[in-house]
């Protein structure tokens, strides 16, 4: 059965500017209160009929477009060439299902399935698990070993000890004896174990640290849901982008969809390239979820070997032709190559069969493997490494 989960999970499962390109970042937006939530909900409806009633006015380009929030960013759904009603209850069913997903893979939600599942590691007790969870945790696991364990969504209690399991993000106290007895405790994908019994799959851990978090794992498997569903549909042309990480569908109006790369320590594109269909890209960056303390920049993505954040790289963009998951890994490659140290990163990124990736380093330094140089449209001059 458990061979069979990953199939199972296949049939289951950006907004454009006024250059008509999209910058690639991940936007976190905090949410404070139901007060903000509903305001906020009100001017997005508001701006969404003022960007329909343009659109049928000027009798431009038959292009919808819906924005929402979840897993904790700001979701773009464009498609192109279906009527607005049609357009519009596709998004719909790709929202509600994003909504789903952030319910159950949330993190530090006690009534998530994720946080279930949590519980019962810390407490040593083997519990029922349904085919989708059981899915990804096995995907996970194979993305663990293929990154000798730099991807690494088991270290939930060290995410949390750094403040990063909240929609706020402020200093922390940096406790080292108590990051250190985390990352001693080692907590590892391969501490999870799945058991197919006759009343269906049931998981439990051998080592009661690990905590699951998929919050680097989440939004690619959701853009490839999407995007299944949308072809499904007879959609021929769309772009979905969940917070950065984003996937094409066919071209708009005879022409690649295009986006651009957010600068990580200013307030537009460093370049652009063009999205083919079925292509995916992905940005990891220190200049979204992130806190100063003391002139020092402490970013979410943990290196799982010292129990601090990777501090020598501003940005990893990956990009991945069409393939199985490859929204999936364009979420997850860029971590990986992040934390990787100069020296291993051209290793990191073909043990996880990527071609094509972006580095810039702590310094603003930039280097680009061949493939991805030749791709890239840049908005300055800039001088761009080729990496081996």
């Amino acid at each position: 059965m458990l061979q069979h989960l990953m199939r199972y999970a296949d049939c289951i499962s950006s907004r454009v500017s006024r250059h008509d390109f999209l910058y690639l970042f991940t936007l976190d937006i905090p949410v404070h209160s139901a007060r903000f939530k509903r305001k906020s909900t009100s001017i997005l409806l508001l701006w969404l009929c003022f960007v329909t009633l343009i659109l049928s006015a000027c009798g431009r380009e038959p292009l919808y477009h819906s924005q929402s929030y979840v897993f904790g960013t700001l979701v773009d759904i464009s498609i192109y060439g279906e009527q607005a009603d049609r357009a519009a209850k596709l998004a719909g069913v790709i929202q509600q299902d994003f909504q789903r997903l952030h319910r159950k893979l949330h993190a530090w939600d006690e009534d998530s399935d994720l946080s279930r599942i949590n519980r019962a590691f810390e407490e040593g007790r083997r519990v029922p698990v349904d085919a989708e969870l059981a899915s990804l945790i096995l995907q996970a696991q194979r993305y663990s070993s293929q990154s000798d364990g730099l991807f690494n969504p088991a270290i939930g209690q060290l995410i949390g000890h750094w403040g990063f399991q909240r929609d706020m993000f402020k200093p922390v106290s940096i406790d080292q004896e108590a990051i250190r007895r985390l990352v001693n405790a080692n907590p590892q994908m391969t501490d999870i174990q799945l058991y197919e019994t006759s009343s269906g799959i049931e998981i439990e851990s051998q080592n009661p640290f690990v905590k699951l978090d998929f919050g680097g794992y989440a939004k690619g498997y959701a853009l490839d849901r999407a995007a299944g569903y949308l072809r499904s549909e007879g959609v021929r042309n769309a772009l979905i982008n969940i917070g950065g990480n984003v996937i094409a569908i066919g071209m708009r109006g005879g022409r690649n969809w295009r986006v651009g790369i957010q600068h990580p320590r200013g307030s537009g594109a460093i370049a652009s390239l063009e999205l083919e269909d079925g292509w995916a890209i992905g940005t990891s960056g220190d200049y979204q979820r992130y806190f100063e303390l003391d002139g020092k920049r402490y970013c979410h993505l943990l290196d799982p070997r010292t129990g601090f954040p990777a501090q020598h790289t501003q940005a990893v963009t990956v990009l991945l032709p069409p393939g199985d998951h490859n929204g999936t890994l364009s979420d997850v490659a860029s971590k990986p190559i992040f934390i990787s140290d100069d020296s291993h990163r051209s290793e990191m990124a073909k043990r996880l069969g990527v071609d094509h990736y972006l580095i810039i380093d702590a310094n603003g330094s930039i280097t680009a493997s061949a493939a991805m140089k030749q791709r890239l449209k840049w908005k300055s001059d800039v001088e761009v490494h080729t990496i081996p």
